[in-house]
């Protein structure tokens, strides 16, 4: 997962968030990222279509896997926007997306839905997601969710004598794993109140909705012991690396690199949060034959097997894991061998909580 798209996160407090930044039209020529295209538009040339990622090392493994493959076999040429979603919304609303194909979360296709900023999806048109199984809860009227990250634990190797975190009860536990701790900031993501639920005993098939005010008690357990809040996906990394911290939360795919480069660190995937990653058309798309197109190729199975080979992505379609070798498979928290250890963040309680518990959470932070 890319951190230019979670990081920007605090910006877009539920759909209210989106709604009120879409109403600064000075937003609207604007974006974070550089574009890698020629002109930036959309265009009416039929063999063009305009896909909207947010670049670094994801958005080249997208193009490896993804969008060279895709103008070999068609022909047609993938221009590629860094956008924020702030922006991006405000040209939806003003009848001028520059983008046709919207790679985003699924969270935020549905705060895009409730602007009415994406156009409703013609699944006949999207063949590939049935052939590639892609899972029911997985396929909205507006979008498609083709990848999926995890956020899980983080540990050094050579910090307990040999023992072994195995639980977020192990990540609260300060005496038996001794260090200070680093969870995610909300400018990172969201807020990690189902970890501390778990900590406290609550099944993972019991946890929404939230019990909020028992997950901050929790919380509060363990603030003496958090050095630091991180809001970008390389960081939890760099703080176990310098062995300022023992124990951290993070995205599942940062840790594999450091583990290459012999570094004494691993992750630990009992109770993974998931959160989905997915493809919409944007509402008035120049190029929306070809945005059908480019989702429908992208959601292959041997497409998003290839996806991960080149980038830590966990795909959707069951189908795309028999394509990748027992170790490739093995390398990914979506393999099935662990698929049942983790559960899906419930988007709908979070779309309606997200603001509120932020805020709480910065009040918390803060002390």
């Amino acid at each position: 997962m890319s951190d230019a798209q979670i990081g920007r996160r605090a910006l877009l407090r539920g759909a209210g968030g989106l709604a009120a930044l879409a109403a600064l039209p000075s937003l609207a020529a604007c974006g974070t990222g550089s574009s890698r295209t020629a002109d930036g538009g959309g265009g009416k040339g039929g063999k063009t279509v305009v896909v909207r990622d947010s670049g670094g090392s994801y958005g080249a493994a997208l193009q490896k896997a993804i969008y060279t493959p895709f103008t070999q076999e068609t022909g047609i040429q993938v221009k590629v926007l860094n956008l924020d979603d702030a922006p991006l919304l405000a040209q939806i609303k003003q009848g001028r997306p520059q983008c046709d194909l919207i790679n985003n979360s699924m969270m935020s296709h549905h705060k895009y839905v409730a602007q009415d900023a994406l156009e409703t999806l013609d699944l006949d048109r999207v063949k590939s997601a049935k052939s590639a199984k892609i899972p029911e809860n997985q396929i909205t009227e507006h979008a498609v969710g083709f990848s999926f990250y995890g956020q899980c634990m983080a540990y050094r190797t050579d910090a307990f004598g040999g023992k072994k975190p195995e639980s977020w009860a192990d990540f609260w536990d300060t005496k038996a794993f001794k260090g200070s701790r680093a969870m995610v900031h909300p400018d990172g993501d969201l807020p990690e109140l189902e970890f501390a639920l778990l900590a406290d005993g609550v099944p993972m098939d019991k946890l929404y909705p939230l019990d909020v005010d028992r997950a901050f008690k929790v919380l509060t357990r363990l603030q003496g012991d958090i050095k630091k809040f991180w809001d970008s996906g390389p960081l939890p990394g760099v703080l176990l690396s310098r062995e300022e911290v023992t124990l951290t939360t993070v995205w599942d795919g940062r840790i594999a690199d450091l583990e290459k480069q012999g570094v004494p660190v691993t992750r630990q995937l009992n109770g993974m949060r998931r959160q989905f990653q997915g493809y919409a058309i944007a509402k008035g798309a120049a190029n929306a034959d070809n945005a059908y197109k480019l989702m429908d190729f992208s959601l292959r199975a041997e497409i998003q097997a290839a996806l991960a080979k080149a980038f830590p992505s966990n795909p959707t379609s069951p189908l795309a894991y028999e394509k990748l070798t027992e170790d490739e498979r093995n390398a990914l928290s979506g393999a099935p061998k662990y698929y049942d250890k983790g559960f899906d963040a419930d988007i709908d309680w979070w779309l309606k909580n997200e603001a509120a518990v932020t805020e709480r959470w910065l009040e918390w932070a803060r002390g």
